[in-house]
């Protein structure tokens, strides 16, 4: 019984690509009690892996967060599964503005503590106990009310490249570190201010509604499916879209282009740019914005270190970067100090 992935990444990719066959980008999540998310993680992977989905899902005792790649020809298939399963019937799939083939290229499904870490320990909270849910157009109408104010869940780096107009983007790293500084910054406004929240799929402004109503906030409210859901509404309906710049993802494409405006700046010369690569040097691997003039200089790397680096035979490569825990988590996404134009 295969319960792993046991493909390389580079196998996989030659297999889509020799099955010639168009792929789905989804996202999904669901906020409910699974007693067992061992159990259930083992049989979403046996179901999925012989769907061919591909992605990154994270299973806990309060729900599924999911971001995955299917065949298009199984997507029926794969909606008749979920239907099959109580909590997830007819949960809100957001298929991706962009399709890519190639936008995950193995099957991770792994148990978490949270779906979606908060750094809460309060038992009294209750995950279910959300905000009143926005489309598209009720979005467009309450964020033009001067009482409304209107907040990025989303880290740092995300918020860089895109994010709603007028909204306020703490310059934060993580999800957790949001949660506080948000209240704070509103606790005299419990009563008298619509607390708006957005982020890339609704998973996280829907924990965050939860909490802030938890906190005594009475005026939470939250954009249903996110900025994945929002803008596949504007062009449906033929809506004004309010976000300017790019749409941060968590996959092989990065971002989905949602308005032709580009907000954010190379991270080395400081030119107008909102594309996210990683640095070229495995031992460093810094997500950073680089335009395509200083990729070329730099040979696709943030420093002259890492530049020097990849310019070495690839035994000595990987006798630098041995025991390091050197992932992008150590530089904080952009944040390095040899990136002279970062946030």
């Amino acid at each position: 019984m295969q319960l792993y992935n046991k493909l390389s990444a580079e196998e996989r990719r030659e297999l889509i690509e020799r099955a010639g066959e168009d792929r789905l980008t989804i996202s999904f999540y669901q906020y409910a009690k699974i007693e067992d998310p061992q159990e259930f993680r083992d049989a979403l992977f046996m179901a999925w892996n012989a769907m061919e989905v591909l992605g990154r899902i994270y299973v806990a005792h309060e729900g599924i967060n999911a971001q995955l790649s299917l065949p298009a020809k199984n997507f029926e298939t794969f909606k008749d599964h979920l239907d099959g399963i109580s909590f997830l019937k007819d949960v809100r799939l957001n298929i991706a503005i962009e399709q890519d083939n190639f936008s995950f290229l193995k099957l991770k499904v792994k148990v978490r503590h949270k779906i979606v870490a908060d750094g809460l320990n309060d038992s009294t909270f209750d995950v279910t106990n959300i905000g009143v849910h926005l489309n598209a157009e009720r979005f467009n109408d309450i964020i033009e009310d001067p009482n409304t104010v209107v907040i990025d869940m989303r880290n740092h780096y995300e918020s860089e490249i895109g994010h709603f107009k007028n909204a306020l983007t703490p310059d934060v790293d993580t999800f957790r570190e949001s949660l506080p500084i948000i209240e704070n910054d509103l606790k005299e406004h419990k009563d008298d201010k619509n607390l708006v929240m957005y982020c890339t799929g609704g998973i996280r402004c829907e924990k965050a509604s939860a909490y802030y109503k938890h906190k005594g906030f009475k005026n939470v409210y939250q954009l249903e499916g996110g900025v994945i859901n929002y803008f596949r509404q504007v062009k449906e309906q033929g809506l004004e879209n309010k976000f300017i710049g790019k749409n941060f993802v968590f996959d092989e494409r990065r971002a989905e282009r949602v308005s032709d405006d580009v907000i954010a700046h190379c991270h080395q010369c400081g030119k107008p740019c909102d594309t996210h690569v990683n640095c070229a040097n495995d031992g460093c691997h810094l997500l950073f914005i680089q335009c395509d003039d200083c990729a070329q200089a730099m040979d696709n790397c943030c420093s002259d270190e890492c530049k020097e680096i990849i310019a070495l035979p690839l035994e000595e490569q990987k006798r630098l970067r041995k025991g390091k825990d050197n992932g992008n988590k150590i530089f904080k996404k952009g944040r390095s100090e040899a990136l002279p134009f970062k946030k």
